[in-house]
């Protein structure tokens, strides 16, 4: 099996993958966390990288590890498991930084998403995908975007756009680019 890393290259020239359910095909980027599968989109992920130190940033989220310099770009991390209202993740040697770009009123800007282990980046048709249950997963269900039944083994497929608020999203990336400020 290839790396997931050289199937986001390859994926990332082919077809755009839908934020929600409802389009005709789309490429998804499958990970865990604890024992769950969940699924992005490829379309707003940039790389997958290795866990690093990250510095710490007080007063903020208990959800957001830190920052990382990411090629002269200060970019915050947070942990989704924790942002889930669970446990922080335990780093262990498959565990890796996933950095997607997000929209905010100015801009694209890059944060990164600590899980346990990126597996396969999957392809997905519109009958692979079921919408969002009311009850069950454990998420809040605004966070959920449908569920990939892929032969009878489900897998969460997670609204990014959701699971984090415009709000906080630039909370945390202006207290990231606050302290580069006050480093400089």
């Amino acid at each position: 099996m290839s790396s997931p890393l050289m199937n986001i290259a390859a994926a990332k020239g082919a077809v755009a993958a839908p934020q929600v359910a409802g389009a005709e095909t789309g490429q998804y980027l499958t990970f865990t966390l604890g024992s769950e599968l969940f699924a992005v989109p490829i379309a707003p992920i940039r790389e997958i990288i290795e866990f690093r130190e990250l510095t710490a940033i007080p007063m903020t989220p208990a959800f957001l590890c830190g920052v990382l310099n990411l090629r002269g770009a200060v970019v915050p991390v947070i942990d989704l498991s924790a942002r889930f209202g669970r446990e922080r993740i335990s780093v262990q040697r498959r565990t890796c930084i996933v950095i997607v770009e997000v929209e905010l009123e100015d801009g694209l800007h890059p944060l990164g998403i600590v899980v346990d282990a990126v597996n396969e980046v999957l392809e997905a048709n519109q009958e692979d995908i079921e919408s969002r249950p009311s009850f069950g997963s454990g998420l809040r269900a605004d966070f959920v975007a449908g569920i990939l039944n892929l032969a009878g083994r489900f897998v969460v497929m997670l609204d990014l756009a959701r699971v984090l608020s415009a709000g906080e999203l630039e909370q945390l990336i202006g207290a990231a680019h606050g302290r580069n400020a006050s480093s400089n």
